[in-house]
């Protein structure tokens, strides 16, 4: 045999042998499946993954999943966000069914993904904005029937009480609520005014979290968005399932209770979500009915007014990879009842009432849509109308029949505030470092009714740009602007932001961020008059709008990041400064009338320091605030001045994993409040200085998880039973006087809830 031939047979062996070793590799390959779920449902899009190596899969919608592996020991490691990793040791000899994993949620990152004002989701830590989370696990241990029970623990956030109006407004950073936006899912949520009754008026057992992002946000949501944005998440149904949510709550007012319809405060609520394929559906009805409190009164009348609140909504929803949009309807029928003090009636000689009835009907539809026409661009649809009407229903009450008559009719009256609202936004990735959102916003807004001046109207047109720059990882930056035209104010030509993240080192980050703010004056401040025992109050066409100057700086630091230790500490500073801020003051024509006035000057300025701790089981919080304010009423004012105030709050939490249960400790100290008000003196508006006094809320909630799918709450409010303030200034008077007492909370009360959530 030749040199050659031999040469050839060898290579033609060689070849033979490797494609032997590829086969017998190819052969030892075997398959391992399994199941990932939560306990429950299996969970779609998990990473499964053989350490070390490139081989990896995600489960599918039932959270099935399959793998082909070599075979030998290997380490399987399951990875979800909001759950904790799982890693463990597998031993594979054959084709493996590993049967039903399941994965622990994991608190500390259960909410990390924020969307508000961000142009594609992403984790808090890569926001340019500062935003704090307030989870669905935080809501249920707190008990809470309304968003509101929810805010006030958050720092930096104070409410006033109109208890004759029987409406609440929010203060954030030292501002006013008439600067804060309220959206739900994104969409603003329409208010008469300056105060924020939405927040009463949105159904909490319907609520995933809340995304609370601290300063101006002009550029993306407009008018109203000085202070910052409230964005109310709903929850929606995408685990295949059909599912039924069920609450009961009772609770006292202070010591005054009477089961399910008197006294206290009484909460119903049931809902079914549906999903199926692409389609899902959900619906709701809620009853809050308050019973209302005596408090230092002894007659017929009420401290508290009672109220009884029927919340619904339905949603109907059709998702695809490239496609997705769902209408959404909220509605809201509401009655606040004043009870007036006993009368003889001349006429018919018995004993009588006068009563009033504040009854309150909102209609809120909402349209969303989401397009991906690629990889790199999308557009997204938000569309609203709201129908909004209040009226004022004064009747005569007699005591002894039982029977009701109208009162005079001047006593009778509707307002009605319609809104329509309409948002196209387009996202564009241009490369890996770059994104630029742009759209167009329409917001229309009318009003009519027997205290509304004729029919007016107010219309606002804006075209929004902000862009997203990585320079590199380590600097961020966001700078937009925001071009409006208003029907009534000449807004400035262009409002401009820009928001930064710099990461100084690991696990240092710090955000700064400079905004210009517009709000034109709302329809109740312009035209809407409003009289009765308690007010006096007038609009004011001559009204010039807001505009502001907003610098805020968040140093982030996550000091230890470990299995079971997480420590971060955010240090933040902020500083406003508006022009012809409107603020409520006497009237310069009539002393016994109030009305809306332009304060010449209004600055707020703070600093606050939030610190939070994860250890095994336990979840501390501590956080301090202090803020000043400032008013000017003139160029002249010489007693403007800065007046501050501090906060304290804290939340203790700890869990027992093995009887799935709770307890939750919140503690707030909010400092005296001082502030000047405008007074009318010898026919000049002149600032007068008053001071609320600082005051203390702590409470105490216990939660149980029974039979997997019932849970039971269990707790006290108002430990310290706090129930009004004093005022320095004595002088006695109506809800918006500069003096006498302020209505805080109708004292120490004691709650017991049942809730269920059943899924097939």
């Amino acid at each position: 045999m030749s040199q050659s031939s031999q040469y050839i047979k060898g290579i033609v062996f060689f070849i033979f042998v490797l494609s032997l070793l590829g086969m017998s590799a190819q052969a030892q390959l075997l398959n391992v499946k399994g199941t990932v779920t939560d306990g429950n449902e299996g969970l779609e899009a998990v990473s499964v993954s053989i350490d070390g190596t490139k081989y990896q899969t995600f489960t599918n919608t039932k959270g099935n999943f399959s793998l082909n592996i070599p075979g030998g020991k290997h380490t399987l490691n399951l990875k979800y966000l909001g759950f904790l990793q799982r890693s463990f040791e597998i031993n594979v000899i054959k084709d493996t069914d590993l049967g039903t994993l399941v994965l622990d949620v994991d608190a500390k990152a259960l909410n990390d993904v924020v969307v508000t004002g961000q142009i594609s989701p992403q984790s808090i830590k890569n926001s340019v904005y500062n935003v704090r989370i307030i989870g669905q696990e935080q809501i249920r241990l707190r008990g809470a029937t309304d968003i509101k029970g929810v805010l006030n623990t958050e720092l930096g956030m104070r409410f006033t009480n109109d208890l004759t109006l029987g409406t609440s407004d929010v203060e954030l950073m030292g501002m006013s609520g008439q600067n804060v936006k309220i959206l739900l899912d994104g969409v603003p949520v329409i208010d008469r005014g300056s105060t924020r009754e939405s927040l009463g008026q949105i159904d909490i057992n319907n609520v995933e979290k809340i995304e609370i992002v601290e300063g101006p946000m002009s550029v993306s949501y407009g008018s109203d968005a000085l202070a910052g944005v409230i964005n109310i998440i709903t929850k929606k149904n995408t685990n295949g399932t059909i599912t039924l949510n069920a609450r009961v709550q009772e609770e006292t007012a202070g010591n005054e209770y009477s089961p399910f319809n008197g006294a206290g405060t009484h909460n119903e609520y049931l809902g079914l979500a549906w999903q199926k394929n692409n389609w899902d559906a959900s619906a709701g009805i809620t009853r809050n009915f308050f019973g209302g409190w005596l408090g230092e009164k002894t007659g017929r009348a009420l401290t508290w007014m009672p109220k009884e609140q029927y919340l619904t909504y339905g949603q109907i929803g059709y998702r695809k990879a490239k496609f997705s949009t769902w209408y959404r309807f909220n509605g809201t029928d509401e009655a606040l009842k004043s009870l007036g003090e006993p009368y003889r009636n001349t006429n018919t000689n018995r004993q009588a009432a006068t009563d009033q009835f504040y009854l309150t009907d909102r209609w809120f539809h909402q349209l969303q849509s989401e397009y991906s026409l690629n990889a790199k661009n999308s557009l997204s649809l938000a569309a609203s109308y709201t129908d909004y009407s209040r009226s004022t229903q004064t009747t005569e009450i007699d005591l002894e029949t039982k029977r009701r008559t109208l009162s005079l009719a001047g006593n009778q009256d509707k307002s009605i505030f319609r809104t329509s609202f309409a948002r196209l936004t387009g996202q564009h990735k241009i490369g890996a470092h770059v994104a630029i959102q742009q759209g167009i916003e329409i917001n229309l807004n009318s009003a009519s009714g027997e205290r509304i001046a004729g029919t007016p109207e107010i219309n606002d047109y804006a075209y929004f740009i902000s862009s997203e720059f990585k320079v590199n990882p380590k600097i961020n930056l966001r700078p937009g602007l925001r071009f409006i035209k208003n029907s009534v104010y000449d807004a400035p030509p262009v409002i401009p932001s820009i928001n930064t993240k710099f990461t100084l080192a690991k696990g240092l980050d710090l955000r700064a961020a400079y905004a210009r703010g517009f709000r034109s004056p709302a329809l109740r401040e312009l035209y809407f008059t409003f009289f009765d025992a308690s007010h006096s109050i007038r609009g004011n066409e001559n009204l010039k709008a807001e505009t502001s100057n907003s610098y805020n700086a968040f140093l982030s630091y996550q000091a230890v990041d470990r299995k079971n230790v997480r420590f971060n500490t955010t240090l933040g500073s902020f500083y406003n400064v508006f022009d012809n801020l409107i603020s409520i003051g006497i009237d310069p024509a009539d002393a016994s009338i109030n009305t809306y006035l332009n304060v010449n000057k209004h600055k707020t300025t703070g600093g606050t320091l939030v610190n939070t701790l994860y250890y095994k089981e336990l979840f501390v919080s501590l956080g301090f605030s202090y803020i000043g304010r400032y008013n000017s009423f003139s160029e002249t004012d010489a007693l403007a001045e800065f007046m501050w105030t501090p906060e304290i709050n804290t939340n203790i939490r700890y869990n027992f994993p093995k009887i799935q249960s709770s307890v939750n400790l919140f503690i707030k100290y909010t400092g005296k409040l001082p502030r000047y008000v405008g007074t009318l003196v010898n026919g000049e508006v002149i600032a007068t200085k008053t001071e609320i006094e600082g005051f203390t809320m702590a409470d105490l909630t216990i939660n149980k998880v029974f039979y997997k799918h019932f849970t039971l709450n269990a707790g006290v409010r108002n430990l310290f039973n706090i129930t009004t303030l004093n005022n320095t200034n004595t002088d006695s008077g109506g809800a918006h006087s500069t003096g006498g007492s302020v209505p805080n909370s109708y004292g120490r009360s004691y709650f017991l809830g049942l809730s269920a959530q059943i899924s097939k």
